[in-house]
């Protein structure tokens, strides 16, 4: 018999709403600290919550992306702890009857096989403020008290740290996808909980729980040290501690922090201020009908719809800005590979050097269909095309004005193209000589001299058969 590893989250996710789960303040990051509170984020006297509409509209599309059960009515309750960061002393947020539970989400793991995880629950809550650790001493920042989140709970059904940080990776462009939130990790707004347990032939060791990860990278590394601690653990027989642990990303372990609480620990009871919430029928339905594709049905449909591979599909649907902007550059005509070297390759390539998104550019599908449709028609060259690029991302303009007003044409002049294959041989003999000695590569240099005569304009499919032509008549000669 082999160990089964046995992996679990609790992610929490920030609500794209621009205000607070229960006030009015904003939920914008980056703010001096304590300038975006009021009496009820800080639990002053008197106080009473609020509801966010949009953010349990938020909190319902995760549901439903995830296929989970949405139940007619909901309920917001106390959770009872005491930190520094919790003003209230209580954390509102739902257990007995949360919005939705009973999901499921299918991902492709770590080493490519089908996966699916169910999803135990997805509930709404308030976040806590932040405690800032000095070496004056533990300060308090209130600017994220009562901001909405959802967090999505996991039945065990990951088995490994890969492909527990493929399963975050694709709900995070889920969750972005949908507009639920905008995932900045860098910003908190994606933190997760992971539990793990080792099931050994001998009876296995106790759940412990890593707290608090923010980067799927810390998640894999964490997993990865709680296996190899879980595993030792068995072999010598030894029973771990149900406890909470955190990691330390520069020692690369975990650490006990406290023996792990259950639910009854936390004393839940239903907030008095809040009343039950009934999830009207109607307007469940109408935004169930507004969600849009799941990106792993997207990465499917690209596949079969266009023919592109697996790996161009996940490239693409792994930002569905650049997705968006293939299958507009499809529907006007251009051939879909094409089209996605382009967009994975010249496109994404500029954003990521230059720091910007793809709406921030002055170009259009149609500016780089019309682009493509002019190396087809011989009218520019595959290296002047990668040019022209660079001036409509950085400059704007059309292919046509930019080509027209900077010269970039290509030269198709038959005239001028064998004058110009008649000075490249009279100044190279020697790798002339090596080309009708056998050496057929010698004629890529006298090419690319012909090129570089035009600056790159000269039509590369004339330009070869023009010189192969001159070649084989001095060869004739001989």
């Amino acid at each position: 018999m082999e160990t089964q590893i046995l992996i679990g989250l609790e992610i929490h996710v920030a609500l794209a709403t621009k205000t607070k789960m229960f006030c009015s303040c904003s939920t914008a990051f980056g703010h001096p600290a304590n300038t975006q509170v009021c009496p009820v984020c800080l639990a002053l006297p008197g106080s009473l919550p609020v509801l966010n509409r949009r953010a349990v509209e938020l909190g319902l599309i995760a549901a439903l992306a995830l296929d989970a059960e949405v139940y007619p009515s909901m309920q917001f309750e106390r959770k009872n702890y005491h930190y520094p960061d919790l003003p209230k002393g209580y954390q509102i947020s739902q257990l007995g009857a949360p919005m939705a539970e009973r999901g499921r989400m299918t991902f492709t793991g770590d080493e490519g096989q089908e996966e699916t995880v169910r999803i135990r629950r997805a509930h709404l809550e308030e976040d806590a403020g932040k405690s800032l650790h000095t070496a004056e001493g533990t300060l308090l920042d209130f600017n994220r008290c009562g901001v909405p989140l959802v967090e999505i709970v996991t039945e065990p059904d990951l088995h490994t740290p890969g492909s527990t940080r493929v399963f975050l990776e694709d709900l995070r462009e889920l969750l972005h996808r949908t507009g639920v939130s905008e995932v900045r990790m860098e910003e908190g707004e994606l933190r997760c909980d992971v539990n793990i347990n080792l099931v050994a032939p001998q009876g296995g060791t106790e759940i412990s729980e890593v707290k608090n990860l923010g980067s799927f990278r810390g998640v894999e590394r964490a997993l990865k040290y709680e296996v190899a601690r879980h595993r030792e653990a068995a072999k010598r027989g030894d029973r771990l501690r149900h406890e909470t642990r955190h990691w330390d990303e520069d020692r690369g372990v975990t650490v006990a922090a406290r023996t792990k609480e259950e639910s009854h620990d936390y004393r839940y009871f239903p907030d008095p201020d809040l009343p039950t919430v009934t999830l009207d029928r109607p307007w469940v339905h109408k935004i169930r009908s507004s969600i849009p594709e799941r990106p792993r049905d997207r990465k499917l449909r690209l596949e079969k719809e266009y023919g592109l591979s697996r790996y161009d599909a996940e490239v693409l649907v792994g930002d569905g800005d650049l997705a968006d902007f293939f299958e507009e550059m499809a529907s006007r005509g251009a051939d879909p590979k094409t089209a996605a070297n382009w967009v994975m390759g010249d496109i994404s390539g500029y954003l990521n050097a230059h720091g910007v998104r793809l709406g921030e550019l002055p170009v259009t599908p149609t500016d780089l269909v019309r682009l493509l449709q002019m190396i087809d028609a011989d009218q520019i060259s595959g290296k002047i095309a990668k040019d022209v690029w660079l001036i409509m991302a950085g400059e704007g303009g059309s292919p046509d004005e930019i080509v027209q007003q900077r010269g970039l044409g290509q030269i198709s002049d038959d005239s001028l193209l064998e004058d110009l294959v008649s000075e490249v041989i009279a100044e190279n003999p020697d790798v002339v000589g090596q080309y009708l000695g056998g050496k057929v590569k010698a004629m890529g240099f006298l090419v690319g001299q012909i090129m570089a005569k035009t600056q790159g304009k000269a039509n590369p499919q004339l330009v070869n058969a023009k010189l192969k032509d001159a070649l084989e008549k001095i060869q004739g000669r001989r």
